[in-house]
C-alpha cells in the first residue's frame, strides 16, 4: 500500500524505491520487479478454456436430450447401434463445443487487443506499456484524461486536479501538489501529494513514482482480486436468444405432434419416441446465439487487423447501420502534425517575442531525443522557438490549464530583471481578444483571412503582473495582444477518399471542430465535405431542441464547438432517427462517445477516458480506418442476416420433410441416427460459412439499412421461406417418389450445401461471387461429398446409418434435384438487383 509516502518528500520516496526521478527504471530492473511483485491488476481477466466451455455445453438441455437418445438406443436397440449413436453424439457435441469455444475465444481476444496501456519513463525515454506491467518505482507522466494506473507519489505537478470519486466518493476534482509533505495520519481524501489507481486526471499534468500496484493499491485493498464480469450481450445477441427460445417452443410442439401422428397411424411407438426426441434436438435452434457470437467476434477480429480495435461488440453490431459519421477535424481528417506557418506580430512586437511567449504557455514533457510529447499545438510552438534559436522558456510559477469552455490556457512566468511576473495567455482568437484591454478591430479580419487558408490561428497575449494571480479570472484580464500564430495541419492523404467512400455508401459525413469557422470550411472543402452552411457553438446555444433538430439535418460543418455541444448534436441526430458514429479524443468527449451508437476514440492522441468510453478505437487516428470499419460493419451485419436465414431455412426444411412423410402414412424420412448426423453437418455449415464470407461487391455503394427495420424483416423472412421450400420440395419430393430414406439423406446433404452456396450472397450471383472467396465453403463441400460417399459405400458405416446402396439414376436425382431446386433462388437475387438499379441514389 501507499501508506507513509504522503508523509515523506518526493525525493525521499524516490530514493527509498531505488529509482530515478528523471530517467525512471531500467528495463532490466522493471522486469525484475515485475517478477517480484506480480502483475499490476486487481481484476483477473475471465479466461476461456476448452474444458470450461465443454462443461457448460454438456449441461445444456439439448445435450441432455442427446444423452437420453443414447440411453434409449442402448435399452431398445442393438449394442452396435448404441455404440454408433454414442460416437456420433460425441462428434456432434465436439462440433458444438468447438464452435462455442471459438466464438468465446475470439471475443475474449478483443479484450486483450484493447487492454489499457500507460506511459512510463524507462531508461530516460517515455514508452507505452501495458498497465499490468507497471511496477513499484516506475516513473509515470500524467496529463488531462489519463487514468492513473497505480498509486503514485507525485514528484512534479502543474495545476493537477484528479477525479477521485471512484475511491473517495467526492464529486469535486481534488487539487494535487507534489511539493506538499503531510502528517502521517492524514485522511485518504486529503492526501494531496498522492494519486491513486483507478482515478482520473481532469486537468494539469504531473510526474509521479509508483508506490503500490495491484491489490496493494488503495483500490485493490477495497476490492481484492476479482474476476472480470461477463461482457453484456449485444441487442442482437439478446434478440437471437429470445428468438431461439420462442422457436424452441414451436419446434418441440412439432417434435411431439409428428411422433403422435406416427403412433396413431400404426408406426412403432418406440421408433416414434426416438424420432420425437431426435427431431426435438435437430429442430430447436440452439445454434442461433453461437452463430451470432461467432460472426460478431470474427468480424471484430478482422477489423482489429485493419487498425480498428473493437472494445464493445455492440459497436461492431451497430457499425453496419451507421447513417451519420460525425468526425473531428484535427488528427482525424488532418495529420495532426502542427507546424508554424505564419506569424503576425501586433504593432510594437516582433515574431521572436510572439513565439517565445507561445512556447512558454505549453504543457509538454521533454523526450530523450530532444523532442517533446504533448499537444501538437504546444509542440509546434516549442519547435518554432528552437528553430529560431530562442532560449528555453522559464518554468511557470502558476498554471491555468486549457479549458474547452474558456478556449484559453494561461501561465504565469517568474519575475525577471524588472521584478514583475508575466501572465501569458494563448487560445482561440475570439476568446483571447475578449480578454484584452484594447483589442484592435482589424485583428478579427486578419484571423478570418488566415483561417480561410485552412490554417489554425492561435492568439498570444500577455501582461505584467505585480503579484501571482490566484484565479484564472484574475489572470486572464487586461491582456495585451502580442500577435497571431497560424499553424498548418494538412489533410491526411486518404481523407478525401474516405469521405467519398462514406458518401457513396449513403453515410452522411459531418465535421465537428473547435477551430475557426473559416478554417473548418476550408478543410471541409478540401476533403470533400460540403463547406456550407456552417454553424458555430454560439449559434447552437441560441437554438431550442426543435430548431436544432432541423438544423442538424442539413448542416455539414459545426465549428467552435465544445464537448457539451458535441453531446447535444449527437442526441439531436439520434432523435431524428439517425445511427451516429462520432469521434473524440478528450476527457470531456466521453459523454458524447458513450451516447453515440458507435463512439470512436483516437488510439494515438486520445485520452484514457475517451478510449474507455468508446466502443471502437482507431489505432492510427485515421478517418480512412473508420471508413474501413463501416465496410466491415456492413459485412458483419449482412453475414448475420444471411447466416440466420440459412440456419432457420435448414431447420424448417427438415421439419417439413419429416412431417410430410408421417402425414402421408409413410415411414419417417430419416432415422433418428440420420437426423443427428444431418444436424451436425447443418450446424457446421451454418456457423462457419457465414463467419468466413467476405463483403459483397456493393457493400459500400448501397444506402444504409433502415435503422427502424426489424432484423427479421420481409426480405430475410422471404429468403428463409424460399430456402425452406426449396429444400422441402427437393428432398421431400424425392422421398415421396422413391420412398428411400437413403435418397432423402443424400438429397438433404446435397441441398443444404447448395443452399449455403446460394444464400452466402443476397444480391451477387453465385457464379460471380468468387467460388473460392469464402475460404471455408469449398473445402467443406469436398468434405461433405467424401463423407456421403464413405457413408453409402462402406458396409459397416452404411448399416449403422441405416443406408442402402443407390443406383445411378438415384445418385443423379439425389444430387442434382436439390441443386436445381435451390438454384431457383437466384431469381430472387436478380429481382433485388433490378430493384436496386431502379432505386434513386441516396
Amino acid at each position: 500500500m501507499s501508506t507513509g509516502a504522503h508523509a515523506a518528500t518526493g525525493a525521499a520516496v524516490v530514493d527509498d524505491l531505488g529509482t530515478d526521478a528523471v530517467r525512471g527504471l531500467t528495463d532490466a530492473e522493471a522486469a525484475t520487479r515485475h517478477r517480484r511483485h506480480g502483475p499490476n491488476r486487481w481484476v483477473v481477466p475471465r479466461r476461456v478454456t476448452f474444458l470450461r466451455v465443454l462443461t457448460d455445453e454438456v449441461t445444456e438441455p439439448m445435450m441432455l436430450l442427446l444423452a437420453a437418445i443414447a440411453v434409449l438406443y442402448g435399452v431398445w436397440g442393438r449394442f452396435d447401434d448404441t455404440v454408433a449413436v454414442v460416437v456420433i453424439i460425441a462428434a456432434v457435441v465436439g462440433v458444438e463445443v468447438f464452435a462455442e469455444f471459438r466464438a468465446k475465444s475470439v471475443i475474449a481476444s478483443l479484450g486483450e487487443l484493447t487492454a489499457p496501456t500507460t506511459p512510463v519513463v524507462r531508461d530516460g525515454s517515455t514508452v507505452s506499456v501495458d498497465a499490468t506491467d507497471v511496477v513499484p518505482g516506475d516513473l509515470v507522466p500524467l496529463a488531462a484524461g489519463s487514468r492513473v494506473p497505480a498509486d503514485l507519489r507525485l514528484v512534479e505537478s502543474w495545476g493537477l486536479r484528479v477525479d477521485e470519486s471512484t475511491l473517495t466518493g467526492e464529486p469535486v476534482a481534488a487539487p494535487k501538489d507534489a511539493a506538499r509533505v503531510l502528517p502521517g495520519d492524514t485522511a485518504l481524501a486529503e492526501r494531496a501529494n498522492l494519486v491513486f489507481a483507478g482515478t482520473t486526471v481532469v486537468a494539469g499534468r504531473a510526474r509521479g513514482v509508483v508506490v503500490a500496484t495491484g491489490t496493494a493499491t488503495e483500490l485493490g485493498t477495497l476490492t481484492g482480486l476479482v474476476v472480470a464480469a461477463r461482457p453484456p450481450r449485444t441487442p442482437l445477441q439478446q434478440a437471437m436468444r429470445e428468438l431461439a427460445g420462442s422457436l424452441a417452443t414451436l419446434a418441440i410442439a412439432f417434435s411431439v405432434l409428428v411422433p403422435l401422428i406416427g403412433v396413431l397411424t400404426g408406426r412403432p411407438w418406440r421408433e416414434m419416441v426416438l424420432t420425437g426426441l431426435t427431431l426435438a434436438f435437430a429442430t430447436v435452434p440452439e445454434e442461433l446465439p453461437i452463430i451470432v457470437s461467432l460472426v460478431l467476434g470474427l468480424g471484430a477480429h478482422r477489423l482489429s487487423r485493419r487498425r480498428g480495435l473493437v472494445r464493445r461488440l455492440r459497436a461492431a453490431e451497430a457499425l453496419g447501420l451507421v447513417t451519420v459519421l460525425a468526425t473531428d477535424k484535427t488528427g482525424t481528417l488532418t495529420r495532426n502534425r502542427m507546424a508554424v506557418a505564419r506569424i503576425e506580430p501586433a504593432p510594437g512586437t516582433d515574431g521572436d517575442t510572439v513565439v517565445a511567449l507561445g512556447a512558454a504557455c505549453t504543457e509538454t514533457a521533454p523526450e530523450a531525443d530532444g523532442g517533446w510529447s504533448g499537444d501538437p499545438t504546444d509542440v509546434a510552438f516549442l519547435v518554432a522557438a528552437r528553430d529560431r534559436g530562442l532560449p528555453t522558456p522559464a518554468e511557470p510559477v502558476a498554471r491555468f490549464p486549457f479549458d474547452p469552455g474558456r478556449e484559453t490556457m494561461t501561465v504565469v512566468l517568474p519575475a525577471g530583471a524588472s521584478g514583475t511576473a508575466t501572465v501569458v495567455t494563448t487560445g482561440s482568437p475570439e476568446s483571447v481578444l475578449a480578454r484584452c484591454a484594447a483589442p484592435s478591430p482589424e485583428t478579427a479580419g486578419r484571423v478570418a483571412v488566415l483561417a480561410a487558408r485552412g490554417l489554425r490561428v492561435i492568439a498570444v497575449a500577455s501582461r505584467p503582473a505585480p503579484r501571482v494571480p490566484a484565479t484564472v479570472g484574475d489572470a486572464e484580464r487586461d491582456l495585451v495582444l502580442a500577435g497571431l500564430v497560424a499553424l498548418s495541419d494538412p489533410p491526411r492523404p486518404g481523407a478525401a477518399g474516405a469521405v467519398a467512400a462514406a458518401r457513396r455508401a449513403g453515410v452522411r459525413v459531418v465535421m465537428l471542430t473547435g477551430d475557426h469557422p473559416a478554417c473548418a470550411r476550408a478543410v471541409a472543402a478540401e476533403v470533400g465535405i460540403d463547406p456550407d452552411p456552417v454553424l458555430t457553438g454560439r449559434d447552437l446555444d441560441g437554438l431550442d431542441d426543435a430548431t436544432l433538430a432541423a438544423a442538424v439535418a442539413s448542416t455539414p460543418v459545426f465549428a467552435r464547438v465544445t464537448p457539451a455541444h458535441k453531446l447535444r448534436l449527437v442526441t439531436a441526430l439520434q432523435a431524428g432517427g439517425e445511427v451516429v458514429a462520432v469521434t473524440g479524443d478528450g476527457v470531456n468527449d466521453a459523454p458524447a462517445l458513450a451516447r453515440a451508437d458507435v463512439g470512436v476514440a483516437m488510439g494515438l492522441s486520445g485520452t484514457d477516458v475517451a478510449r474507455e468510453a468508446a466502443g471502437l478505437v482507431l489505432a492510427d487516428d485515421d478517418v480512412s480506418t473508420l471508413t474501413r470499419a463501416l465496410h466491415e460493419g456492413r459485412t458483419l451485419h449482412g453475414n448475420l442476416r444471411k447466416g440466420v436465414a440459412y440456419y432457420l431455412a435448414c431447420k424448417a426444411g427438415l421439419v417439413a420433410t419429416v412431417a410430410a412423410g408421417v402425414l402421408t402414412g409413410m415411414a419417417v424420412a430419416f432415422t433418428p441416427i440420420q437426423i443427428v448426423v444431418l444436424e451436425m453437418f447443418m450446424d457446421i455449415a451454418g456457423s462457419a460459412t457465414f463467419a468466413a464470407e467476405p463483403a459483397e461487391r456493393d457493400a459500400m455503394t448501397r444506402p444504409p439499412r433502415d435503422p427502424g427495420a426489424r432484423f427479421l424483416d420481409r426480405d430475410l423472412l422471404g429468403d428463409l421461406a424460399a430456402g425452406a421450400v426449396a429444400l422441402f420440395v427437393a428432398v421431400g419430393g424425392l422421398y415421396l417418389v422413391t420412398a428411400s430414406q437413403t435418397v432423402a439423406f443424400v438429397a438433404w446433404l446435397s441441398g443444404h450445401l447448395a443452399l449455403a452456396w446460394v444464400m452466402r450472397t443476397e444480391r451477387t450471383p453465385v457464379l460471380r461471387s468468387g467460388l473460392f472467396a469464402n475460404r471455408f465453403l469449398p473445402w467443406w463441400t469436398v468434405v461433405t461429398a467424401a463423407a456421403v460417399w464413405v457413408a453409402t459405400t462402406v458396409p459397416a458405416l452404411r448399416d449403422t446409418l441405416r443406408l442402402t446402396p443407390l443406383t445411378g439414376p438415384q445418385w443423379i436425382a439425389a444430387v442434382l434435384v436439390p441443386v436445381a431446386a435451390v438454384a431457383v433462388l437466384e431469381l430472387r437475387k436478380a429481382g433485388r438487383r433490378r430493384a436496386a438499379t431502379a432505386r434513386p441514389a441516396g
